[in-house]
């Protein structure tokens, strides 16, 4: 005797079946996404000004990636309000993978902690790519202005004149500046903030002329050039372990500073909507570059060591910026409107 199917059980599998072919024409749209993109040149968003630390290992890195991508890669300067412009611009942009940022640790790990109504939430907002490098900074001072051979002599005379001497930086809430005030607060000295619409340009030739008597910079090679031509004093770099390009310049530690270590870093983010394929096809792009002998020998040359990650390793990694650079902002009582 034939079993009676229960009522429904042939609409269950008709269903059934029809979803299999959705699946596998859903899978093929995906690829095809992937196997075209890009058609067209992708720009690259840098939230800081020409010229600077940010802007050339930007332009260092978009060539290449250009090539590993096909297409080529156009860097769209969108400096203000320290990079907040620029980032801002990215979180809202079409997510469709033709827009990126090149991100400094300021606007995707700062900014939170210091702006009260930020625009956009790093975390949220931006989908990682790849870490690019990771930067120490360095103390340097006009030596005609702030006669200090050393980390312990800044000191003593920053101590001895309290607000007489200024720092400059690439704009208020950036590592730079929290670099400054972690060391104020550490040693207990008070030297004058001037924020700069923008790094390398306009504050390192302020220092230069003594408009400023000191600042934290990148380790750049406009930089490096500085101190080498005796019109910067170098005091000590930020990092763990003296930098390759700066030998003789102790680091913050061993100059007398106990557990001072600061990194500067960038890394490519895309809004967070972009399509996984997209993404995964950036971070390969983006990989394959730094991990090329001409990129790293470039980057190098800068005081930058490329430093690729996957995807998820950045996104853990940025995450756990958020959550140091949030204290040390509210140690220091920093606030931004």
């Amino acid at each position: 005797m034939r079993q009676k199917l229960a009522p429904g059980y042939w609409s269950i599998i008709f269903t059934v079946a029809l979803a299999q072919p959705v699946a596998a024409v859903s899978g093929d749209s995906s690829q095809k996404r992937e196997d075209s993109y890009p058609r067209r040149p992708i720009r690259l968003i840098v939230a800081l000004p020409a010229g600077g630390p940010t802007d050339l290992i930007a332009r260092t890195v978009a060539p290449g990636f250009g090539k590993a991508l096909g297409q080529q890669i156009v860097i769209d300067n969108r400096p203000g309000s320290g990079g907040l412009v620029g980032a801002d611009t990215v979180a809202k942009a079409t997510p469709d993978g033709y827009t990126l940022l090149f991100g400094a640790v300021s606007y995707t790990a700062i900014f939170p902690a210091i702006y009260p109504k930020l625009p956009y939430d790093p975390l949220r907002d931006f989908a990682p790519i790849s870490l690019v490098t990771k930067i120490p900074n360095v103390l340097v001072i006009n030596p005609a202005k702030l006669p200090a051979k050393d980390v312990k002599e800044f000191i003593a005379l920053a101590k001895a004149a309290p607000g007489r001497f200024s720092y400059g930086t690439s704009g208020a809430g950036t590592s730079l500046h929290l670099a400054m005030e972690m060391l104020k607060k550490q040693t207990g000295i008070d030297v004058v903030h001037v924020p700069y619409k923008g790094g390398g340009p306009a504050a390192t030739a302020d220092l230069v002329a003594g408009e400023i008597q000191v600042m934290f910079d990148n380790v750049s090679l406009a930089q490096i050039n500085n101190i080498r031509s005796g019109r910067v004093r170098a005091l000590g770099v930020t990092t763990a372990k003296r930098n390759l390009q700066l030998p003789e310049v102790p680091t913050m530690i061993e100059a007398g500073v106990p557990d001072y270590e600061v990194t500067s870093w960038y890394g490519v983010f895309a809004p967070s909507r972009v399509p996984e394929p997209l993404l995964a096809k950036l971070n390969r792009a983006l990989v394959s570059t730094l991990n090329s002998q001409e990129v790293s020998e470039l980057m190098m040359k800068q005081g930058a060591e490329p430093s690729p990650t996957t995807r998820e390793e950045l996104a853990a990694f940025q995450k756990a910026e958020v959550a140091k650079w949030g204290k040390v902002v509210k140690d220091a009582g920093i606030k931004l409107d």
